[in-house]
């Protein structure tokens, strides 16, 4: 098979994964040299984005490019949810590792890339496969002297030498959890083993530690382990967890393992082998495959790109604004408030907490007020040690007004005051969601 053709089947095959992006990790140094693109002989500019090159952000909001492919979308496990699973009849393929290597340093000088995500179905022994994986970017690193990023699919069930020597050249690793309870993993994905998903996560973790503090004690041989730290992905509806589970594990799985970041995956419903739908999935197309519809979970949101977005939200307090799992989703709700923003339902919901007076707020105070960011927070704080704060100099901090107004007051003094929640949540809700607030209801 032409590598072309390997190409655009196993870039295909690696779309589904979310947990593709860059940390701007600073271990390896990106050449600044790089050749240009060809020009291409027609009137214009700018080129053709290759198969499997996929646009990912920083923390910091840069647009980074990455090669994202599998090494082979050949399975032996039979997971309900995914187009690889070894009973789904898929044209096959398979990179070998000088394949893989060359591709990524041409699409470098290219400009095409700025990096490379490198996963595989298993084919083989979870050692097997991890063992082509970590070829291919020790390849990288030292024959080739690339000096981009690599983020590296840690198998599960690999021992822990694998898992170690991984981490020595990739700059991030990711474990899949896939499904957020052991019961739906049976279900969905009876193969795989929640055990070594967390033993394989928790050797990143201890490896990592392990090398940190030889590095703390300032030894010349530690190397640099993963220094962009490890991820993981959750499907979201394939099964029938609630926001609250989910939330919950991402809690536990940030404490546990210091992720750096839980990614999830609005479930994408695949072809069954023989064209009828697995019974163990919900069928969430309703007419318009623009609209994915829960009808066995009638709790949750009726769009299922809005939940995976109100999860990302959701984890964002988390990780940035000092929010607990048990705080996020209402103490009687199990998901997540459709319609608004979790910070703005929390407040809503916690309004004895509010109004805050910004000329005396701490930073904890600040980050719980919707509108305000970890950034304006910062700058709210540096700027009133040295002068005035003002309604219209909040603005221009970067705080939302449209949000805070009614959560605020400034030297005692109200933009609106927070009198009436029903009020509240119609004004502050997104404003396509909120077209399917029952008007009875406020």
């Amino acid at each position: 098979m032409e590598l072309n053709s390997k190409l655009e089947i196993l870039s295909g095959a690696a779309k589904y994964d979310a947990s593709c992006a860059s940390s701007g990790s600073s271990s390896f140094q990106r050449s600044a040299c790089r050749v240009s693109p060809e020009p291409s002989g027609t009137e214009g500019f700018g080129v053709r984005v290759p198969a499997g090159v996929c646009h990912s952000w920083t923390g910091d909001g840069r647009c980074v490019s990455l090669l994202k492919v599998l090494y082979s979308n050949v399975c032996r496990f039979d997971c309900a949810y995914c187009v690889n699973r070894v009973s789904s009849d898929i044209e096959r393929a398979s990179f070998k590792a000088d394949e893989l290597v060359e591709l990524t340093s041409e699409f470098y000088r290219r400009n095409y890339i700025e990096g490379l995500f490198l996963s595989s179905g298993i084919f083989s022994d979870p050692d097997i496969v991890m063992e082509k994986l970590i070829a291919v970017a020790k390849t990288l690193r030292k024959n080739m002297n690339f000096n981009g990023y690599i983020h590296l699919k840690i198998i599960p069930g690999s021992g822990e030498a694998m898992i170690r020597e991984a981490g020595l050249w990739a700059d991030r690793l990711s474990a899949n959890i896939e499904l957020p309870t052991e019961k739906s993993l049976k279900n969905l994905a009876p193969q795989k083993s929640g055990k070594l998903i967390f033993g394989a996560m928790n050797d990143v973790s201890r490896v990592s530690r392990e090398i940190e503090e030889d590095r703390s004690h300032q030894l010349k041989s530690a190397p640099v382990y993963a220094p962009a730290g490890q991820s993981t992905q959750l499907i979201v509806g394939a099964s029938g967890e609630d926001d609250r589970t989910i939330i919950g594990l991402a809690g536990a799985l940030y404490r546990k393992y210091a992720l750096r970041r839980v990614y999830y995956s609005a479930y994408m419903p695949v072809t069954a082998p023989n064209g009828i739908p697995d019974p163990r999935l919900p069928d969430y197309w309703d007419g318009d495959p623009a609209v994915r519809v829960l009808p066995a979970i009638r709790e949750a949101p009726r769009n299922l790109l809005i939940r995976e977005h109100r999860l990302y939200q959701a984890d964002w307090l988390m990780r940035f604004y000092r929010f607990s799992p048990d705080e996020i989703v209402a103490p009687e709700a199990s998901f997540l408030d459709s319609v608004l923003d979790p910070k703005t339902a929390w407040a809503l919901r916690r309004l004895d907490c509010f109004p805050v007076e910004i000329k005396s707020a701490d930073y904890e105070e600040l980050l719980r007020v919707p509108g305000i960011g970890a950034k304006s927070a910062r700058r709210i704080i540096e700027v009133r040690r040295s002068r005035p704060l003002s309604f219209d100099g909040l603005k221009r901090i970067g705080v939302v007004l449209k949000r805070a107004r009614y959560f605020i007051t400034l030297g005692g003094n109200f933009l609106d005051r927070p009198d009436n929640p029903r009020r509240l949540r119609r004004i502050l809700a997104d404003e396509e969601e909120a077209l399917q607030l029952p008007l009875f209801e406020f």
